[in-house]
């Protein structure tokens, strides 16, 4: 169930797609960070959340666009979507290839998916924007390209919640991301200085597993550059790097394709 990481800040960790769902307990309302994967999973969500408390859930907040952290935003019609406004274009535009893109992941889910109702958040920000929940403030910050185009972190005192900026126990996606500039935009991110760092999957790190994965991802870019500036192959640099050979082929030629 819910795990406790800071007075009133909260992680539920679910089996399905190890996704983390950040909560945070205000005065009078919840703030939710992630609502999953579907309307069916968001459901789960709001049952399991009465047993923290019967407060309503006055917002959401979207980690990036993927489908697994926002298919579940129209179960919570009461609440305050936020987002990077960048995450409300793209979901906004491309809907319909999100929801193919679930399909692919989820096939004996196709009717569920299907039912899905897209819904982009409705109060967005380009670099910084704060949501005041009474006895704390939640801090939303944009530090540039990464996962998506879209990533934001959101900090809570001593907790932060980076979406998929970060991972636990499986590499990074690099499908939708940009490898040359993500180690910069980590870098900024770690500024912030929280000791517990909740990944979008998997279990949360320390500062120390988040600078672990920093230099994996800054290597990963390193070998981009080599590629780039070098002529290096792709099929040779995949060998070289941190993550096994088809990761880090999607990742080069990702980063060969936006530079």
């Amino acid at each position: 169930m819910f795990e406790e990481l800071a007075d009133g800040v909260f992680r539920r960790r679910y089996e399905s797609l190890d996704l983390n769902v950040g909560v945070v307990l205000g005065e009078q309302g919840l703030l939710v960070i992630d609502t999953r994967a579907s309307h069916v999973e968001a459901d789960e969500l709001r049952q399991e959340l009465r047993t923290l408390t019967t407060l309503p859930v006055r917002w959401v907040v979207d980690t990036h666009w993927h489908w697994d952290h926002t298919f579940g935003n129209a179960r919570f019609p009461e609440a305050e979507i936020w987002g990077h406004e960048l995450c409300r274009k793209t979901m906004v535009e491309l809907g319909d290839s999100m929801k193919e893109d679930a399909a692919a992941w989820l096939p004996d889910r196709l009717e569920e998916i299907a039912e899905v109702v897209i819904t982009p958040p409705t109060s967005v920000f380009g670099t910084a924007a704060r949501i005041d929940l009474g006895p704390v403030v939640v801090e939303m910050t944009h530090h540039g390209r990464g996962h998506t185009d879209s990533d934001i972190v959101v900090t809570v005192g001593d907790v932060s919640f980076m979406g998929d900026l970060l991972e636990e126990g499986a590499p990074p996606v690099f499908d939708d991301g940009f490898p040359l500039s993500w180690p910069i935009t980590l870098e900024s991110a770690a500024d912030i200085g929280s000791s517990i760092i909740v990944p979008g999957h998997g279990d949360y790190l320390d500062r120390a597993g988040a600078a672990a994965q920093l230099e994996e991802i800054r290597g990963v870019a390193t070998l981009a550059r080599r590629c780039l500036e070098e002529g290096l192959p792709v099929a040779d640099a995949a060998l070289l790097g941190p993550y096994p050979p088809e990761v880090m082929i999607s990742a080069l030629e990702r980063a060969l394709a936006v530079r």
